[in-house]
């Protein structure tokens, strides 16, 4: 279905109800720039380090999409956990796992509640930025303290700057991309208010430094588009 939550005005926060869950594949896909090829090299650098019977969680799975692909693209059997507090959300992985015939186990879960055994790969893609700046840090410490030996951490965000005639450079030229997807102004303008305080991004320099005082040996940029970025964390 095609995203027209923002064409009327809002009279709450951005939340991920039926509304937006019918939707959400359709939103990803015109609202963040080169989305799938960041879920591309997101799969593409886990399977170097997965290995038959491995488990991988992906917090706010939403859709399941991401997991999907990376079992469409191994012949390797993996260990698939899904997490998500939004039950539109999951009844719609549910579906897609049984139409492309993979093995997901969903859960409808706060993410602070998980234990995340045996994690080999973990994957989050624009969950952080809605998690309250301190427990955002405390989750990613937990994530880090139950990774394997060598495992990763792969995450994408929204973005800042540290510079204001930068950072308003980014909104502008973001606007533009979301324009060339056919939102209007309106649309745009709608989805940023109902979003405000709702997702709190940090720098590129915030992030690599939340995932170092983790206890991460190493963070590295994967991808980045102006005010969206991808990045992996190694555990050795």
């Amino acid at each position: 279905m095609t995203d027209k939550v923002f064409e009327k005005s809002i009279k709450k926060q951005f939340e991920f109800d039926e509304e937006v869950a019918s939707v959400f594949d359709d939103m990803l896909n015109r609202s963040v720039p080169f989305y799938k090829e960041m879920q591309r090299l997101t799969i593409n650098f886990a399977l170097n380090y997965l290995e038959e019977n491995d488990t991988v969680y992906d917090l706010g799975c939403s859709t399941a999409s991401t997991l999907i692909e990376l079992a469409k693209h191994s012949s390797k059997k993996f260990d698939l956990i899904g997490i998500d507090n939004s039950s539109a959300m999951l009844a719609r992985a549910e579906n897609k796992c049984k139409a492309f015939g993979v093995d997901i186990k969903l859960l409808n879960e706060d993410l602070h509640n998980i234990d995340y055994e045996n994690a080999k790969l973990v994957i989050s893609n624009y969950t952080l930025q809605f998690i309250r700046p301190l427990q955002r840090e405390k989750l990613v410490k937990k994530i880090y303290e139950n990774l394997e030996e060598n495992g990763i951490f792969i995450f994408s965000e929204k973005v800042i700057s540290s510079d204001k005639v930068l950072g308003k450079q980014y909104i502008d030229e973001y606007y533009e991309f979301k324009k060339t997807q056919g939102y209007s102004e309106f649309e745009i303008a709608q989805k940023r208010e109902a979003l405000e305080n709702v997702l709190i991004p940090y720098t590129d320099e915030e992030n690599k430094k939340m995932i170092l005082d983790a206890g991460f040996s190493h963070c590295e940029t994967l991808f980045k588009w102006v005010n969206f970025a991808t990045f992996i964390a190694i555990k050795k």
